[in-house]
């Protein structure tokens, strides 16, 4: 069983204020700073271009991939990291559409996250070959799946309300149709159980930016299933993802497997951070995991709506179809979460009108949301929000 008191004291997070958006950027583990300093000093510092070799920065994406993989249900040898979530979608889509050349429908969802579709809007834009991206309401997917679809393409966990898709079931109704299936596991990986293999899962990408706590940038990873692994294009011929990347031929050969999918150099500094943070992961049973996250964002949603009846739940009420993170609407909801921000509690806004909270329990404890309903409560009753300065929209929000 996991101790999750134990994991809290290895994350670095200011006196006072209780974070509850891990969901958007994870918190600082206390030993990333001392790790990256090493991967600086020792490595680049002391051994500078010989630690490719020496201190073995050119397999790190393969063996941080197959840490991931255990938290994905992925074997070894089946995930790789490297570049950003996408260029990782990028890849997938264009590989998922070539194994698929007859038919011409990518199918995805009206809530899926933005990226992604723009991902796809400007590949099937270059390919030019008559492709469509056909996105529906979430509920509408399963009926959607007809034989004229090329790939589904899904964000596991809503990014607005954290409403899930069913792994299992749309996997299988894809294949019975004869599509592919890519999922995003943005908000899923580190966040809830995954089994990528027993779901049959064509192709997962995803960040660790989030839940996995690599840091701002941290690099992307992608999944592809082993039967396919051989036969997908890799339409980003990267000179990383080439069989022999120092024979410097002029003709691109891919590597093997999942190796095919890497594209450029990785980023050696952030995965520093990355391979400390999984030190922490490591430990991790995903089903208490799991368990715990529910029990706090049960919790949660109890204490807000009982003591802020402003605000409406936007997540789904049941908690085995929502993801670790609770979303409330609110009209005025940018300027509360700025005043509640300016209370302690840092959750983060997505428009038009949607307070968004993660629930992570390796650094978020019951007392934590009992301290956040309390100045979420004092925000509200007193219309802390209702200041000019709550108002002011930043950059990023």
């Amino acid at each position: 069983m996991t101790d999750f008191a134990a994991t809290k004291a290895l994350f670095s997070l200011p006196e006072g204020m209780i974070y509850l958006d891990g969901n958007s950027l994870g918190p600082l583990p206390r030993a990333a700073g001392a790790r990256v300093a090493q991967c600086m000093q020792d490595e680049w510092g002391e051994m500078l271009i010989t630690a490719w070799n020496r201190a073995g920065w050119m397999d790190q994406p393969a063996r941080l991939g197959d840490r991931i993989g255990r938290l994905i249900g992925a074997g070894p040898g089946q995930v790789v990291l490297g570049d950003t979530l996408s260029i990782k979608v990028y890849q997938a889509l264009a590989a998922a559409l070539d194994l698929r050349p007859d038919r011409k429908v990518v199918l995805s969802d009206t809530g899926n996250f933005p990226s992604d579709l723009y991902m796809a809007q400007g590949l099937l834009g270059s390919l030019d070959r008559g492709h469509s991206l056909r996105c529906v309401p979430p509920e509408e997917i399963e009926a959607a799946l007809t034989e004229e679809v090329a790939v589904l393409m899904l964000t596991q966990v809503d990014y607005r309300t954290g409403r899930m898709h069913d792994m299992d079931v749309l996997t299988e109704k894809a294949h019975s149709v004869g599509a592919l299936v890519i999922w995003d596991l943005a908000h899923s990986a580190g966040a809830l159980p995954i089994d990528l293999g027993g779901a049959g899962a064509d192709f997962a990408v995803g960040c660790t930016y989030k839940f996995l706590n690599s840091g701002p940038g941290g690099p992307a990873f992608i999944y592809v299933a082993p039967a396919l692994a051989d036969a997908a294009r890799p339409a980003l011929s990267g000179w990383l993802g080439h069989a022999e990347p120092f024979a410097f031929d002029p003709d691109y050969r891919p590597a093997p497997a999942i190796a095919r999918m890497r594209v450029g150099t990785p980023p050696i500094l952030q995965m520093a951070a990355l391979d400390a943070s999984l030190d922490i992961w490591d430990q991790v049973d995903m089903q208490a995991l799991r368990a715990r996250s529910i029990a706090l964002s049960e919790a949660f949603i109890a204490g807000v709506e009982a003591r802020c009846p402003q605000l409406q739940l936007a997540s789904p009420r049941d908690p085995h179809r929502r993801g670790a993170q609770v979303s409330f609407r609110f009209d005025e909801g940018y300027a509360a979460m700025q005043a509640l921000i300016a209370a302690g509690v840092v959750g983060d806004f997505r428009a038009p009108d949607i307070m968004r909270f993660g629930i992570t329990p390796l650094y978020t404890d019951m007392d934590d949301i009992e301290q956040a309903v309390e100045r979420l409560a004092d925000v509200m009753d007193k219309r802390l929000w209702d200041n000019p300065k709550f108002r002011t929209r930043a950059g990023v929000t």
